[in-house]
């Protein structure tokens, strides 16, 4: 490779035993309660998703490490990626549901509400393998949530004009998860020739080309149709799929800062003093179309699709006190209106 320059290939299959061995590991208390004889590490095969462990145990363990300048990941499609990217918010999600801050602080009195109320509270070993899930999920989160980490997408000009339309459906779906697009690279653009069919081709992804440059409000990088395979870095290292990268890690304390953009960031326009009287939540989706949005409220929670793409989010805090009166896409911003509930809501 070249100077200060190295590459690695994941290995999903030892990926999912490692971390398969460290959950075994903690759980070894409740084994032993139940009578079961834990599995072996040779007896662990990788399950479906395994790959996604994979990509997210790589970037925690070279993306916090002093090591590396910058790390380069050639990532899945954007429905791979997004798949692997949300894992650990989901899970966070799903440990706060089964296991809510509320129970954790009434531990130190679970033999009073156990003798009194008859109140059931966990075994320390379900508080101490929840606390050690929430820490292994926040040190992924320091690095895919980084102000630094961005997403570069790459795009087949060969593909068509369909190619354009899954790009837009992309470029919403990351902006759903609060990943920003830094740019966009054009792959195996055909040169012009004297061949009418190849002059054809030429000027159809150069009006392609031009279309995606006016659209995208990112840098636009053009790579040459090279008539093969690229092999190597003779070639350029030409870029095939999607590229995160993720540049020197900043210390914990303050990656959270500017993190990838999460419901609390998406702004709340208060319309209660006017005659609408109700409140706005903006959430930006360039490239959503409407006819590919989904949106629920369940209880304190809105669950947001676009297209294939799915998000659950908490409200905040002023909203949870109203009823859902509308939403509307223009310009590609969702705006949620929410007005106050008169039985919640402060007079």
């Amino acid at each position: 490779m070249l100077p200060d320059l190295y590459a690695a290939r994941l290995d999903p299959q030892t990926a999912f035993r490692d971390a398969a061995e460290r959950l075994l590991t903690r759980a070894r208390t409740l084994f032993d309660l139940l009578g079961v004889e834990a599995l072996d590490r040779d007896e662990i095969t990788a399950l479906p998703g395994a790959e996604h462990l994979a990509l997210l145990d790589a970037l925690r363990t070279h993306g916090t490490g002093p090591d590396w300048d910058t790390v380069v990941v050639d990532a899945p499609p954007v429905p791979g990626l997004l798949a692997a990217l949300a894992l650990p918010e989901q899970l966070d999600r799903y440990l706060a549901r089964l296991l809510p801050e509320q129970r954790q602080a009434a531990r130190a009195l679970r033999p009073v509400l156990a003798a009194f109320a008859g109140v059931p509270m966990p075994a320390d070993w379900l508080f101490e393998a929840r606390a050690w899930a929430a820490a292994e999920l926040a040190a992924i989160r320091v690095v895919t949530d980084a102000p630094g980490t961005t997403v570069r997408l790459v795009v087949d000009a060969a593909a068509g004009p369909q190619a354009a339309a899954a790009l837009r459906t992309a470029r919403a779906g990351l902006a759903l998860h609060g990943r920003r697009v830094e740019s966009l690279i054009v792959n195996r653009l055909l040169p012009d020739g004297a061949d009418p069919f190849l002059a054809a081709l030429h000027k159809e992804q150069q009006r392609q080309l031009a279309a995606l440059r006016l659209e995208w409000d990112v840098p636009v990088t053009e790579l040459p149709h090279l008539g093969r395979e690229p092999e190597g870095l003779a070639d350029g290292a030409r870029p095939t799929g999607f590229e995160s990268q993720l540049p020197a890690p900043e210390p914990v304390g303050a990656a959270a800062k500017g993190a990838a953009s999460t419901a609390a960031d998406w702004p709340v326009q208060d319309l209660l003093g006017t005659p609408e009287g109700v409140l706005v939540w903006r959430i930006p989706l360039p490239g959503a179309d409407r006819s590919d949005l989904d949106l629920v409220r369940r209880g304190d929670e809105l669950a947001l699709g676009v297209g294939p793409y799915r998000r659950t989010v908490a409200l905040p805090s002023a909203l949870r006190r109203c009823t859902v009166a509308g939403a509307a896409l223009r310009d590609g911003v969702l705006a949620v209106r929410f007005a106050p509930d008169p039985q919640l809501w402060p007079r």
